[in-house]
């Protein structure tokens, strides 16, 4: 490991079972801590992406994430928490979905500890998702 490098191991112990898209610890060690906030389906101009369409909110939320990340000169590959907020536990699959593409473009391979719950409402009437991460680089 190099100083810039940052070491992140990911440990699924199996008296916790292994857990579809995320780990159940992350430890790190790195120089750099980012700290995200909750992005929504919102685009640079301030628009709702999606009103009404969950899979569309998530895609932005998604990319928005990236943008973020590579302001702070990561990648995905870079996140060990992501805490996700939904409207309605019944887009829990639509979500996996959007989270398995947005993993799947990194390598390598990254399965951050998720925490995932379902909230009445988000800040904006029609916001269905918002995530917040934390990355070490």
């Amino acid at each position: 490991m190099t100083r810039d490098t940052p070491s992140i191991g990911r440990i699924n112990p199996p008296e916790l079972g292994t857990p579809p898209g995320y780990s159940q610890i992350v430890e790190v060690t790195a120089r750099r801590m980012i700290f995200i906030a909750g992005q929504t389906a919102l685009d640079a101009g301030g628009n709702l992406i999606g009103k009404n369409d969950f899979a569309a909110q998530a895609g932005q939320v998604f990319e928005n994430l990236t943008i973020a990340l590579r302001a702070a000169g990561c990648t995905a590959a870079n996140l060990v928490k992501l805490t996700v907020f939904l409207t309605d536990i019944q887009n829990l699959a639509r979500y996996r979905e959007a989270r398995n593409r947005f993993f799947a473009s990194v390598t390598p391979p990254a399965a951050p500890a998720v925490t995932l719950v379902e909230v009445s409402k988000l800040y904006g009437p029609d916001f269905m998702i918002e995530i917040e991460a934390i990355a070490a680089a």
